[in-house]
């Protein structure tokens, strides 16, 4: 079996809770090198994570002849940069979502994916829980009947460090490195699974607002959007709401019934047809990547397929920059 030597560039908190411990939990796999530009903060991670070799330079963590896999786990301005110097370096890549900060960085990404025959990959580990696997299945059973309808809402109040100014934002908070706000942190998740679940979505607009003026980012965007097989959706989205609106919800409506489930809570899913009304509770592994990056691997090792491929992701960034009309 080919073993799978990641080098990290960047080591922030998704590789410590998400990812990171993942890369050694799957057989023919093992994290070799980590990159950050924060001398300490690297070396500190190499020590605490066991990893052998440090990089301070992302160049040189892909010309490391040892690594021949990279994870880019930055920011999401640098996630071309580092994505088109692995492929042109020969080493697959694993890239945080959103593939890219605007749908023309992510053609960029396919391009050269296609041009080098390397593979890039996008962690939409969502596709791979078995939670969201669970709201598939009742999709695709027919239970709901014909379906009419998706509405998406989510609202959660401003977070501690949105209150911050200057160079202490959060970089989700700034356009030049995240793309945009909130929205385009946590809308790739939410708008991939519904791709998954109704197929692409072909038509979208959106009104952006600030409301808070907490930052100079949106903090409220409302979208409707149609699916390539006709189905009309919606959607809300607020990051300075009250307390009492907090919702993460996304509703399927069908002639026989309606689902409801969440993105980020993972509350209970709630399916209510004529039959009665359901609750169903499903349990994700405590590492939330681990499903994807063993398919990832498992596709690098030529002994499955993993589909959550830079193209597979390009349409969430399309869909996102027509909402914020960035076209």
């Amino acid at each position: 079996m080919k073993l799978i030597r990641w080098g990290f560039i960047g080591c922030g908190e998704v590789t410590e809770r998400k990812s990171g411990p993942a890369f050694n939990e799957v057989t023919g796999s093992h994290v070799v090198a980590v990159m950050c530009r924060n001398k300490e903060r690297v070396r500190k991670y190499a020590e605490d994570h066991d990893v052998k070799k440090w990089y301070t330079d992302a160049q040189e963590l892909i010309n490391d002849p040892e690594v021949n896999a990279v994870y880019v786990a930055t920011p999401p301005s640098s996630h071309a940069t580092y994505a088109i110097m692995s492929m042109r370096a020969g080493k697959p890549v694993y890239v945080e979502k959103p593939l890219a900060a605007s749908y023309d960085d992510c053609t960029r990404v396919n391009r050269v994916s296609e041009q080098t025959g390397v593979p890039c990959f996008v962690a939409y580990y969502r596709r791979y829980l078995p939670y969201f696997n669970k709201v598939r299945e009742i999709v695709g059973s027919g239970t709901l009947g014909r379906i009419v309808n998706v509405q998406l809402r989510f609202s959660t109040p401003p977070r501690p460090q949105d209150y911050r100014t200057g160079s202490s934002l959060p970089w989700r908070l700034q356009r030049d490195i995240s793309g945009g706000g909130y929205f385009y942190d946590l809308a790739p998740h939410q708008l991939d699974i519904l791709q998954e679940l109704f197929g692409v979505i072909v038509e979208a607009d959106g009104i952006c607002a600030n409301r808070g003026g907490l930052y100079e980012v949106e903090d409220s965007v409302s979208a409707c959007f149609r699916f390539e097989n006709g189905v009309p959706g919606s959607g809300s989205w607020c990051f300075v709401g009250h307390e009492s609106a907090r919702e993460d919800c996304i509703e399927v409506v069908g002639e026989n019934g309606t689902l409801c489930f969440s993105v980020f809570s993972y509350s209970p899913i709630h399916l209510i047809t004529s039959d009665g009304d359901n609750l169903i509770t499903v349990p994700n592994p405590p590492y939330v990547q681990l499903p994807i990056i063993r398919s990832v691997i498992e596709d690098l090792q030529g002994i499955g397929v993993c589909k959550a491929t830079c193209v597979s992701a390009t349409p969430v960034n399309w869909v996102m920059d027509r909402i914020l009309g960035k076209f």
